[in-house]
């Protein structure tokens, strides 16, 4: 008999849909795997005002399946330009709890982030007096610096000092973490500072970017660390502390223009997402953390119930298509054409 896990219905709190013709695959993908969704604001225009946010939400909730219920936490872009009147306006719709921080030039869609932190303390205050929380892109954007040591970096320079010292009460969610720096700055900070991990940096080292060649599917940022940054990872995954949970970052891009001369940053996992963390954990011996990393904490980090649906994971061979429709192109997932070891049902 397969192997069965009954857990609460999980919640990925960090997830980039795209926008337009894209939002028929994303959506339904997600809503395989999770119950809510954090939605990430790094569209083009970026979701900056609460009427972006609310437009977007609706959006989304018309790409849902029929008969599906997922529910979508949104997010604001922050800039240097924002205002604490945009903060209170996003804060008054209810639905958007976090405003998502991209040192300008990071990643994906940040031009318009940060570059300098003083202009947004007076944001950074009003989030803290409100109770919304800050989800933050740690890496540095020095071009100098090698770029498997820039979240060291960011977190040296900046999380620290500018953020987190500067606003002792604001929440803070460190996201997609990828080197033990970040888990032991996680692990070192106050109950308001937190982390998401994400499957494939839980899976994945940076040998996997060039095994057999260049993956331009594993490309991601912040990129895949070394060995030993992984094994960190997984520690604080399965270690029951309450400041580790999931966050997906599953970043979809057209296959094109990810096996191109210059190809984009991101590894899109939305399709098996649930499988993908499963598979991590048994692989250590802690399936019994599994619900209490994707179901519990970062609900309880959010202020928001925990789900009262649930979901059955079963160990069983899933394939995974070698691509999905995506608007007029298409996308690879992770383990395209191969399999999965967990199947999620609701």
């Amino acid at each position: 008999m397969a192997q069965e896990l009954k857990l609460t219905a999980p919640d990925d709190l960090h997830h980039h849909f795209r926008d337009g013709p894209a939002l028929l695959t994303t959506v339904p993908l997600a809503a395989t795997n999770f119950a809510r969704c954090l939605v990430m604001p790094n569209l083009v225009p970026p979701v900056i005002k609460a009427e972006d946010a609310v437009a977007y939400r609706d959006r989304l909730m018309t790409a849902r399946p029929e008969g599906n219920n997922m529910d979508f936490i949104m997010t604001l872009y922050l800039t240097d330009n924002t205002s604490p009147e945009d903060i209170q306006a996003a804060y008054d719709t209810g639905f958007v709890k976090a405003l998502k921080l991209y040192p300008a030039g990071a990643t994906t869609n940040s031009a318009s982030g940060i570059t300098n932190y003083e202009d947004c303390q007076p944001a950074l205050r009003k989030m803290a007096e409100l109770g919304m929380i800050l989800c933050v892109h740690g890496e540095s954007t020095n071009q100098k610096t090698d770029i498997f040591d820039r979240e060291k970096l960011f977190y040296d320079e900046i999380m620290g000092k500018l953020i987190v010292q500067r606003n002792p009460t604001l929440k803070v969610v460190c996201e997609h973490i990828t080197t033990r720096v970040a888990v032991e700055f996680v692990k070192a900070a106050g109950p308001n500072v937190a982390a998401t991990i994400t499957a494939h940096h839980l899976l994945h080292n940076r040998n996997d970017i060039f095994r057999g060649g260049v993956r331009p599917h594993m490309y991601c940022l912040p990129v895949l660390k070394r060995e030993e940054d992984r094994l960190a990872l997984v520690e604080a995954a399965t270690g029951g502390t309450g400041k580790f949970f999931a966050g997906t970052d599953s970043a979809p891009h057209a296959k094109e223009r990810k096996e191109s001369a210059c190809g984009c940053a991101g590894v899109f996992t939305a399709h098996g997402a649930m499988s993908f963390y499963a598979e991590c954990f048994e692989h250590v011996g802690k399936l019994d953390q599994l619900e209490a990393f994707t179901s519990h904490f970062g609900a309880d980090f959010y202020g928001i119930p925990r789900n009262s649906a649930t979901i059955t994971l079963t160990k069983t061979p899933t394939p995974v298509p070698e691509s999905y429709m995506f608007g007029d192109s298409c996308v690879v997932p992770l383990r395209g054409g191969e399999d999965c070891d967990w199947k999620v049902t609701w």
